[in-house]
């Protein structure tokens, strides 16, 4: 995996596969997603991905920590949503089911169904978001970006901003590796307040090299001109070839049938129990 992105070199058919198909896919797939509110959609969806990610043969290794991060924010979420709307999914089937029922709080099998069905949805964007992440390099994404009609400022700003999330990490842990030379470890302070003070002294430092990084890139990009032109060139810009034909093609089918199935199928949150 190259250091300055997060692009990891493969030869799989999904990094063969032009840019712009690839950021289409994942716009469809959003769309598809956030249109339902059925757990058997988003069970469909997560597992197509989870095969399109075993294809690509990314390592597990990088998967893991984004796989963790999200299954955490689904569960705090979901206790979160469950503490202050805790019978939200029975206003939307018109039933109630009580879980638990007390003189001030009461919840419903409703809502803790619809918690699941809201769970499901965000594992379902994962796969083909890792896998856009992780099969396209920047300078692609932002050529992708441009070839739908993004300003190539804007997609060039994007890929920047790709490139310098792996660095701000390596330089956070510089940071606080030197700090732990120097006898201060944050993660064994106890005392939240003492925390939070020795976490500035970490974000200090950051933020002054990020500036300084952003300073350097700048007057490098005002001495090239940068911007001065309406359009741009790409180093990596490639013609389609047949296999984005047929990705495209096929992208365009599950529109249809997406389309169709709504039509036929509108009800937007699905319960088993009704």
């Amino acid at each position: 995996m190259n250091t300055s992105d997060l692009f990891f070199h493969g030869d799989s058919f999904f990094h063969k596969l032009d840019a712009s198909i690839k950021l289409l896919s994942v716009i469809v797939w959003t769309i598809f997603i956030f249109k339902f509110q059925d757990i058997r959609v988003f069970a469909l969806f997560l597992i197509v991905g989870l095969i399109m990610l075993y294809i690509s043969k990314v390592p597990a290794k990088l998967l893991k920590a984004p796989f963790i991060f999200i299954v955490l924010f689904t569960i705090f979420n979901s206790i979160f949503l469950l503490v202050i709307t805790p019978q939200y999914g029975s206003e939307l089937t018109g039933t109630y089911t009580y879980v638990i029922q007390t003189d001030h709080y009461a919840m419903t099998y409703e809502t803790v169904f619809y918690m699941l069905t809201l769970s499901m949805k965000y594992l379902a964007l994962l796969p083909i978001t890792l896998l856009f992440v992780f099969t396209t390099h920047p300078t692609q994404f932002a050529s992708s970006l441009n070839r739908i009609g993004v300003n190539y400022k804007i997609a060039y700003s994007v890929n920047l901003s790709l490139r310098y999330i792996p660095t701000v990490v390596d330089e956070m842990w510089t940071i606080k590796n030197a700090l732990m030379i120097k006898g201060i470890n944050i993660d064994d302070e106890t005392n939240k307040i003492k925390k939070l003070k020795l976490y500035l002294n970490l974000l200090i430092p950051l933020m002054k090299n990020s500036i300084e990084k952003i300073d350097t890139i700048s007057n490098a990009m005002d001495l090239r001109s940068f911007g001065y032109g309406k359009k741009r060139t790409w180093y990596r810009f490639e013609k389609f070839q047949t296999r984005d034909y047929a990705a495209l093609a096929t992208l365009v089918i599950l529109m249809v049938l997406f389309l169709l199935f709504f039509a036929f199928e509108p009800r937007v949150f699905y319960y088993p129990f009704i």
